[in-house]
């Protein structure tokens, strides 16, 4: 059933039901939680909220489609055709899915057709060409005989997803999952209500067998449930470090497979022969894309001491210029934040900064124009110190910390010093020097005088930005494990 409310203009299906085991059913309480858009504060619709009885029932639906459905026994080409089908679903959908993201989240409009609609759609199509090269079976000739290295999908999967990404995610995560051959019980954040709804409607037309995903867009207590499930297999999350320090406590007595993805403090290091306005070009949506609602966010920069002052002055001219307003308003950059915690969580780390000695240089304060709305100005701190609160963790809100170094190596050694480890970017005018630093850095990705990650490539963090890989072929074999079948040459017989 779909369903439009008295504010709501997208027309979104199954509001009052849950998508479990690949159907709409109704939920097993009459619980409910309100939608909240973070540009007005207003409720604007009321959906079903899955309880713990929903988790076992979806959990239970993929277990059996894993142990006793076609699904996992398909070949690659098979389960390639019917995720093929998912992806026209979802891109036949997308101009609904980015509406429905707006109202929940406060997307603007042109970043759900860059995040959704550009990348979602190259993520999820490189994803379907990877699965024709993974070999699922392998003839090896060893010194002792013959062995069958066969690859076989890991079983049941939590798939926890972000409120930053639900639809991109589809295709890092999920897709790259169900074409290793694996079951899904898909987990995202209870505040994507409306888009996991929509992403739903496009799984049960793709047609996939019975009880193969369940769509579950649940709170904590329901998702710590899922997570220490002894039906689920796997969990692969997106998700801050603490969460995921959770579930591997909650995994570990099950030796359950975990990959995460998790959040970092990036580091972007500017090269004294750098270009200050084309490093701004790419390092401003880098820093605070989306409002720095993004695991990969440059919240650190590193700027020599000898142009400290000229960068610090540029960098904030352009977060004063970035117009924060109505998400609707397609002149609009950055809209409000997703929730009012993360406007509380700016506020705190504003204030333990300027308390540790930073200075504010832009923003640092919610917009006086708008008087409603989950808002916070793009905030630039100077006189930031490695060692300081804002410059350990994560804000996870578009507040950037300048930071000063005084030689290259100690730029490096600065950038390496923290508990994190996603990504990173180097600026310079020498693309060799770029790359000689670029190799120094411990990070799971770092960009050269660009910002940001690839897509269609492994991407993943080291230390405690995560393990595992998403995207490209790694991503898919994430989903698998190893088998070594025997057929002669038995060290016994040695």
């Amino acid at each position: 059933m779909s369903a439009q409310t008295s504010v709501l203009d997208v027309t979104v299906p199954g509001l009052d039901q849950l998508f479990i085991g690949g159907q709409w059913v109704a939920p097993a309480t009459d619980a409910k939680v309100d939608v909240i858009s973070p540009s007005t504060e207003e409720v604007v619709a009321t959906v079903a909220d899955p309880s713990i009885a929903d988790a076992d029932a979806a959990v239970a639906a993929a277990r059996k489609a894993f142990d006793e459905g076609p699904w996992p026994r398909m070949t690659m080409a098979e389960r390639i055709e019917v995720c093929t089908r998912l992806a026209d679903e979802l891109e036949a959908r997308l101009d609904v899915a980015n509406r429905a993201w707006l109202w929940e989240a406060g997307a603007p409009v042109a970043h759900g057709e860059m995040i959704n609609s550009g990348a979602g759609k190259m993520v999820w199509r490189y994803a379907l060409e990877a699965a024709e090269k993974v070999q699922l079976e392998e003839s090896r000739t060893t010194p002792t005989g013959e062995v069958l290295i066969a690859r076989d999908p890991v079983g049941t999967v939590l798939g926890i997803l972000t409120y930053n990404g639900p639809v991109v995610l589809m295709g890092m995560k999920v897709i790259p999952g169900l074409l290793a051959g694996c079951t899904f019980v898909i987990k995202p954040a209870p505040e994507s209500p409306l888009t996991s709804r929509v992403v739903s409607e496009a799984i049960e037309a793709a047609g996939f067998p019975e009880g193969v995903i369940s769509v579950l867009a649940a709170g904590t207590e329901v998702t710590q449930h899922l997570v220490g499930h002894e039906g689920i297999d796997m969990v692969h999350a997106t998700a801050g470090t603490a969460i995921a320090k959770d579930i591997v406590h909650r995994t570990a007595d099950r030796l359950a497979r975990t990959a995460l993805e998790l959040g970092g403090k990036s580091p972007a290091i500017v090269l004294d022969d750098a270009d200050i306005d084309q490093v701004l070009e790419t390092l401003v949506g880098g820093a605070c894309g989306f409002n720095g609602q993004v695991c990969v966010a440059l919240s650190r920069v590193f700027v020599s001491r000898e142009r400290y002052d000229e960068f610090v002055d540029k960098m904030a001219a352009a977060y004063k210029a970035i117009k924060v307003g109505d998400p609707f308003d397609p002149e609009t950059e950055r809209g409000p934040l997703a929730v009012k915690r993360a406007v509380e969580r700016c506020e705190h780390y504003v204030a333990k900064a300027i308390e540790e000695g930073a200075t504010v240089a832009a923003g640092g304060k919610r917009p006086e124009h708008l008087d409603k709305g989950y808002y916070y100005e793009p905030t630039l701190l100077r006189d930031v110190t490695n060692d300081m609160t804002v410059a350990r963790e994560e804000v996870f809100g578009p507040v950037t910390a300048v930071i000063a170094y005084d030689s290259l190596d100690d730029a490096i050694k600065q950038a390496n010093d923290t508990d994190f480890g996603l990504a990173a970017s180097v600026y310079s005018g020498s693309a060799d020097k770029a790359l000689e630093v670029a190799r120094k850095i411990r990070s799971g990705g770092v960009a050269i005088n660009l910002a940001g990650v690839c897509l269609t490539e492994p991407f993943g963090g080291v230390k405690q930005s995560g393990w595992g890989k998403e995207c490209g072929l790694e991503g898919i074999l994430e989903f698998m494990d190893i088998k070594q079948i025997l057929l002669s040459g038995s060290y016994v017989d040695a």
